[in-house]
């Protein structure tokens, strides 16, 4: 597939006079006598006809096969909605929709939350959507926040990285001077598109933080809001404007006028609405419940680690044959990585437990998964080597990576159920946009449904939003997808006349993007990333929101580093590989982002 960025924001732009962006409606009312019109709206205003809600039908008359859904400055009762899954994703639509005077109730698998799951990252679109949604819980997440796109972010030489985590400059200088260093390959300009738009710089926030602000932020507007231990299992939607009947694992039942699946990449809601079975995978893996086998299978650990560069860069990729190794700095000293394999599924080596779910045991419980990853990287820089030496093997994990294409042809919405999320389009960590778009989805979804007036309009209303949605986050996944496929599959060692380190086509051919990448493709990117925000220019919020938090980060990570010298290495609490071990405790799988 060949799609330029250029093309990505173009057909973005053109959604909107397509028909995919935010229609004006008219209502065009049928002729009907002074009388009836007096009667209709005297019962629209007490919202009932001989007991039952009313609504206006499309021809002027009034219909009793639906109910008027109130506002505060409109007559009917609260729109009543059922939400699947109680991620990141779930708990922010369940947020959105409170605030705007909605009846939620969350029906969450695990028996309780406890504090697990590591980083998630939040890019500037996202936090921007935040702040639209509610300034409190913008305040509080910036409060928990750690900054990444102040700082030198990019793609590094992993073989030609001299081992020192050096800071030095991205230009084509070691070309005719053979003493220049050529650590660095590109830097993505994070900070300089946020400043674009006003914007705060991207970061990372521990999951379970953000789970407590989410659910407390929630809680304060309907305490019992969230149902633990009960997920759902299907439904029954009953039809225009005759709502949904949600079925419970339990076998107990319940009603609301609309079900969001928000239930992560294995959803029960999407295996109905598709037509496919939960977690059903093909013989060799390649395809599991309608998801690809995206080529990659990932390792990730976290250590605590003061690296000569650490106050300077936010995240790093190592780039070189075959794979690739990105660190990333999630606060209070901690580095988190990732390293990147062209495997089979089903390559398994470390335990699970990815983000919070069910962690299996270790295939070999003898074999030091350290010393396995670095047997991987034969040849890489020593930077490498320092970060992987840094971590307990016990914290190693790994995962299969799975995305889908986008639901170009099938909508994510059928009756009065809708899909959002990692449920519809789970993608490539890459990008680190995979929460981003849920986010994004729950903030326009509660702005799509606030304008419906009466059930009836409720179908019509999902479309909408699936056509609101589906161009952005489409190219959003490509990209995701892309990120990684020319990183594994076009990318080696860039050709140097120095040494013989980058010899073979893709090194010629990595050289020959550079240009292309700093000065057009990336900055286009993260352009059309950012582009969408909500909360419009925040002027000089961002940079004291960074003056603010770069006290705190230099304070903590230093009393992290004393406390590693003096006790040992061990795992940061809360961390992305602590697993709660409540009974039954496990959150809604996902695809890492």
């Amino acid at each position: 597939m060949k799609l330029s960025i250029s093309s990505v924001i173009a057909v973005s732009s053109a959604a909107a006079a397509w028909g995919f962006a935010p229609a004006l409606t008219s209502t065009r009312h049928a002729s009907v006598s002074k009388t009836a019109t007096f009667s209709a709206l005297q019962m629209a205003t007490n919202g009932e006809v001989n007991g039952a809600a009313v609504a206006e039908a499309p021809n002027g008359s009034i219909s009793t096969s639906s109910e008027l859904l109130g506002r505060p400055a409109r007559p009917g009762r609260p729109l009543k909605v059922a939400i699947a899954g109680g991620g990141v994703g779930g708990l922010t639509t369940a947020l959105c929709m409170l605030k705007k005077g909605f009846d939620v109730t969350v029906y969450e698998k695990t028996a309780a939350f406890a504090r697990f799951g590591g980083p998630i990252q939040f890019a500037s679109n996202a936090l921007s959507v935040i702040k639209e949604i509610d300034e409190e819980l913008f305040e509080r997440v910036m409060e928990k926040f750690t900054f990444t796109g102040t700082r030198v972010c990019g793609i590094k030489d992993g073989l030609r990285a001299d081992g020192s985590f050096r800071m030095t400059d991205d230009s084509l200088d070691y070309l005719w001077n053979e003493s220049a260093p050529a650590d660095w390959f590109v830097k993505f300009p994070l900070r300089q598109c946020a400043d674009l738009f006003g914007l705060p710089y991207t970061g990372v926030i521990d999951r379970p933080d953000l789970q407590e602000i989410l659910l407390d932020e929630c809680r304060k507007i309907k305490p019992d809001f969230i149902q633990n231990g009960n997920p759902v299992e299907g439904y029954v939607s009953k039809g225009k404007g005759n709502g949904v009947t949600v079925n419970l694992a339990d076998g107990s039942t319940a009603e609301a006028d609309i079900l969001v699946g928000s239930d992560g990449i294995w959803s029960a809601i999407r295996a109905q609405m598709y037509g496919e079975e939960i977690k059903k995978s093909t013989n060799n893996g390649m395809k599991r419940q309608g998801c690809t086998y995206s080529g990659y299978t990932v390792f990730a650990g976290e250590t605590v680690i003061k690296t000569d560069d650490y106050y300077d860069t936010g995240y790093k990729v190592y780039i070189g044959p075959q794979r690739y190794f990105v660190t990333s700095d999630v606060g209070d000293g901690r580095v988190q990585w990732y390293a990147f394999f062209g495997l089979p599924p089903g390559t398994k080596k470390a335990p699970s437990g990815w983000g919070g779910t069910e962690r299996t045991e270790q295939v070999d419980p003898e074999e030091n998964l350290v010393e396995y990853i670095k047997s991987l990287h034969q040849g890489w820089s020593d930077e490498v080597m320092t970060v992987l030496d840094a971590t307990p093997p016990e914290n190693v994990e790994q995962r299969d990576l799975y995305d889908r294409a986008p639901e170009l042809l099938r909508s994510w919405a059928n009756g009065n159920v809708v899909l959002i999320g990692d449920a519809v389009h789970p993608m490539m960590p890459n990008l680190g946009q995979g929460g981003c778009q849920a986010i994004e989805d729950a903030f326009i979804l509660s702005e799509t449904l606030e304008a419906v007036k009466s059930t009836d309009k409720l179908e019509n209303a999902l479309q909408d939003f699936y056509k609101k949605r589906i161009l952005r986050v489409s190219a959003v996944q490509f990209l995701s997808r892309l990120a990684s496929d020319l990183i594994i599959n076009a990318f080696d060692t860039p050709w140097s006349p120095h040494d013989d380190l980058g010899k073979s086509w893709k090194s010629y051919l990595t050289f020959a993007w550079k240009p292309v990448l700093q000065y057009l493709i990336f900055p286009a990117q993260f352009a059309f990333l950012y582009s969408y925000h909500p909360s419009g220019n925040m002027g000089g919020l961002p940079a004291d929101l960074e003056a603010k938090w770069q006290r705190k980060h230099i304070k903590t990570a230093e009393e992290a580093f004393a406390r590693v010298a003096e006790e040992g290495q061990s795992t940061a609490a809360p961390s992305f590989f602590k697993i709660a071990e409540t009974e039954n405790v496990e959150e809604p799988e996902a695809v890492a982002a």
